[in-house]
């Protein structure tokens, strides 16, 4: 195992999970939700311990330095094992320079789940720390059923690896919490395939780290997103993912730029990008903004994997030895907690 990198302990049924909100909180219908979300892992053999800085009724659940110090306790509590929020948000940023780095080092690690916003700290938590983190379902969309091919969270959290999975060719959407607050089937859209651009075939394998395009841009060229100083300390290149959440196709033109600028894919063997739903603009669709930025690094890019914000979710571990292969009928992703 490489020194560089710290796998928490596999998470067992018995173990407790924290819910913070790092970013935004829960309200009306959506609180409903989380509550029924974390019976449902309660329903699993899991004790569930549930945070204050859950409150909904703003654009965050709390001071950004409660929701630092709330996020601090429960990453170095060895009693909680896991911690996942509810879901995303806005501005997750500005709580990454308020945690306790110092006491999160000198502490066990701790399984960080979750996707959207999260990134934002996700990103920091491995390439400072070392700690594996997972890019995946937030505590909301946990209790929906996997698809053929994917595996939960949980999966990857509770056990050893290898983590095999395939293109499950489903696009999916959530159900309104309006509509159903105890949905565990996702609403089935259409279907999808994971997509080599310009053809062939793939076999690679790297160090898995990226997440969501709008808000880990922004922790580009700082201390908390400096992925090239953290990809220099491995023999292995990196595997680059991202997805982009809703922002029209120049804005994310423009982030990847400045992530290219600030070396993320220097050591990139490969890179993938979730299936989006975000707009085109009429001269540059969201394919066209990624070329844009990246098409000059001569890299393999695989489309429409499923791991942002067009369901259902591939989890991802931050720091993971993953393999990827696209050739023929075969598209997986195997990843080795290693």
């Amino acid at each position: 195992m490489n020194p560089r990198l710290r796998f928490p302990r596999p998470l067992r049924p018995g173990d407790t999970i924290g819910v913070t909100s790092p970013s935004a909180g829960v309200v009306g219908a959506g609180a409903e939700r989380i509550e029924f979300s974390a019976e449902w892992l309660r329903g699993r053999g899991y004790d569930v311990v549930v945070g204050e800085c859950m409150d909904g009724t703003g654009l965050t659940s709390a001071p950004a330095a409660e929701r630092a110090a709330e996020l601090t306790r429960m990453l170095t509590d060895p009693d909680i094992r896991c911690v996942v929020p509810p879901w995303g948000g806005e501005t997750a940023i500005d709580l990454v320079d308020l945690l306790d780095w110092d006491a999160l080092a000198a502490a066990e690690p701790t399984w960080l789940v979750g996707f959207s916003d999260l990134s934002t700290v996700l990103v920091p938590i491995t390439t400072r720390l070392g700690w594996a983190t997972v890019h995946g379902d937030n505590l909301a969309d946990t209790p929906y059923a996997v698809p053929d091919g994917l595996l939960h969270w949980l999966d990857l959290v509770g056990g050893e690896g290898p983590f095999v999975q395939r293109d499950s060719g489903l696009v999916a959407d959530w159900w309104r919490f309006e509509e159903d607050t105890r949905a565990t089937e996702w609403k089935h859209v259409g279907s999808s395939r994971w997509d080599l651009e310009g053809g062939g075939s793939l076999d690679v394998t790297g160090r898995l780290v990226g997440g969501c395009i709008e808000t880990i841009a922004h922790l580009a060229g700082t201390p908390y997103g400096d992925v090239r100083g953290w990809a220099e300390g491995f023999e292995e290149p990196t595997v680059v993912y991202v997805e982009a959440c809703e922002d029209g196709a120049i804005d994310i033109c423009r982030y990847l730029h400045g992530m290219r600028l600030a070396g993320w894919f220097d050591r990139a063997a490969a890179v993938l990008v979730g299936s989006t739903g975000a707009p085109d603009h009429a001269d540059l669709t969201q394919r066209g903004a990624v070329l844009d930025a990246l098409g000059r690094l001569d890299l393999p890019i695989v489309w429409d994997l499923e791991i942002g914000h067009v369901p259902p979710h591939l989890p991802l571990v931050n720091g993971a030895l993953a393999r990827v292969v696209v050739d023929g009928d075969t598209r997986e992703i195997t990843q080795t907690l290693a």
